[in-house]
């Protein structure tokens, strides 16, 4: 029997829950043709949103089309071309051939060279003479907006993990080529999200860099421990197994309502689920999880240093003033200026999130492996 939990891949249909408010915000942002920014943790569900959002435009409004692209691999401003084309290409026909046309007609100053596989319309690629894309890439940036007059079409162009444009060599300038097109554009539309909350941050939020005031910035919330209950019950009850709502709250609260770990320990719970879970089925499903990353674990406490280590069992205990003479002390952290470079530390290592209520771990099933296992040894 199939799984009623999804998480690692994109949640859709009815794996997918709440973001109702979220989706009527971006749906209004996309139809009216607003730049939106989304910024929230890894796997708290920014693509799932975005791909939600779009699937139910597109089946609405035939002349809107959605553009997917993930940054995660790309390193450099010229692999960014190559990848936009291709992308913006694949979106705006389904016939290889017209997309070969399109390049061809649009793209006339930077001519482009494609490559084939087996499967013409699934399997090629696009380059340039890098040296030509240096000296006119508008007409690339431009692409979308080309396409969208000549056929009358809006092109929502959805790019993941956009905080990596920060690694390519002379990313402000970069980014001020991105800026300098985008900004025109009447019929083409940008949502940009990442992960990296602090530097998708400096991104847009900083007065000093281009893409500040881009578009709608959204700053992505978990969901609610409620409708977490709701939907672990609906979906057990779909496939003839059932969970108490206490129990589903158990579920929620161990991993904090982060989307992909509920989702994981509900999918776990459910597997070990026979006819009833019961607390036994769901601690039974969290020691399995505990088990099956511990090595992972293990590894990523490796690579900390002994105040970073002591920093985080500070946070398990609860303390809010890592900077006070006694938790200073307590904790072996040296000084209040060690303690801001730990911080810093764990931030780019994607351990702990900082906002302006509290500090926390970003994983909860590595928060629940530190203080129950780890700092027991």
């Amino acid at each position: 029997m199939k799984s009623p939990f999804m998480y690692g891949k994109i949640a859709s249909g009815e794996t997918f829950t709440d973001r109702e408010t979220e989706q009527r915000r971006l749906s209004h942002n996309f139809t009216s043709r607003l730049n939106t920014v989304l910024i929230s943790p890894r796997r708290w569900g920014k693509s799932s949103l975005v791909a939600k959002t779009g699937f139910h435009l597109e089946r609405k409004r035939k002349n809107i089309r959605f553009c997917y692209l993930d940054l995660f691999n790309v390193r450099s401003e010229q692999e960014f071309y190559d990848y936009f084309v291709q992308q913006i290409l694949r979106t705006s026909s389904s016939h290889w051939e017209e997309q070969l046309e399109s390049a061809k007609r649009l793209l006339k100053r930077i001519a482009p060279k494609f490559s084939f596989g087996v499967d013409p319309q699934q399997d090629f690629s696009v380059s340039f003479d890098w040296e030509e894309v240096k000296r006119k890439p508008e007409e690339i940036l431009n692409l979308p907006e080309m396409i969208g007059r000549q056929k009358k079409i809006q092109i929502v162009v959805c790019i993941d993990e956009f905080q990596n444009i920060s690694f390519f060599e002379n990313p402000v300038a970069f980014q001020k080529k991105l800026r300098a097109q985008w900004q025109h554009h009447k019929l083409s539309t940008y949502c940009l999200y990442g992960s990296k909350r602090h530097l998708m941050t400096e991104l847009f939020e900083n007065k000093s860099m281009p893409f500040y005031k881009f578009g709608d910035v959204v700053f992505l919330d978990k969901i609610s421990e409620e409708y977490w209950v709701t939907f672990i019950v609906k979906q057990f009850r779909k496939t003839r197994k059932s969970i108490s709502e206490k129990i589903a709250r158990r579920i929620a609260q161990q991993m904090e309502n982060h989307p992909y770990f509920v989702q994981q320990l509900a999918h776990t719970a459910w597997t070990q689920t026979t006819k009833i879970c019961t607390q036994k089925e769901l601690q039974e499903s969290l020691d399995t999880l505990l088990i099956q990353h511990a090595i992972l674990f293990q590894r990523e406490v490796d690579n900390l240093t002994n105040s970073q280590i002591n920093f985080l069992k500070a946070l398990c205990s609860g303390v809010e003033q890592f900077s006070s003479i006694k938790n200073l002390r307590q904790y072996d952290m040296g000084s209040s200026g060690n303690v801001n470079r730990i911080k810093e530390s764990l931030v780019n290592k994607e351990i702990i999130d900082i906002t302006e209520h509290k500090i926390d771990f970003l994983d909860p099933l590595f928060k629940t492996w530190f203080s129950t296992v780890y700092s027991k040894k």
